[in-house]
């Protein structure tokens, strides 16, 4: 063989894996337009194991404890219907 003939193989060997790397090119990029939204990467928070959320519901629990603790050393006994005095009478 040639040297002017293994060229002309190796060109033709280029040719064919150019047209085959474009028709999986375009099949990658099908396939990605067609995969279902809910394989898509999802936006925003990311969801909590069990643990994680005991951890943050224990965290709050305490939280709101010690506010409502604080708050009622503090602030003063809103006035109900029940702890309002009569209104006068004429």
């Amino acid at each position: 063989m040639d040297l002017y003939e293994a060229i002309r193989a190796l060109h033709e060997e280029k040719k064919r894996l150019d047209r085959l790397i474009a028709v999986l090119e375009e099949l990658q990029r099908t396939a990605n337009h067609d995969r279902p939204a809910s394989s898509r990467k999802r936006r925003g928070r990311k969801s909590m194991s069990l643990e994680e959320r005991r951890a943050v519901s224990e965290r709050m629990r305490r939280y709101w404890a010690q506010r409502k603790q604080q708050q009622g050393a503090t602030a003063p006994v809103a006035e109900t219907p029940e702890n309002q005095p009569p209104p006068p009478t004429d």
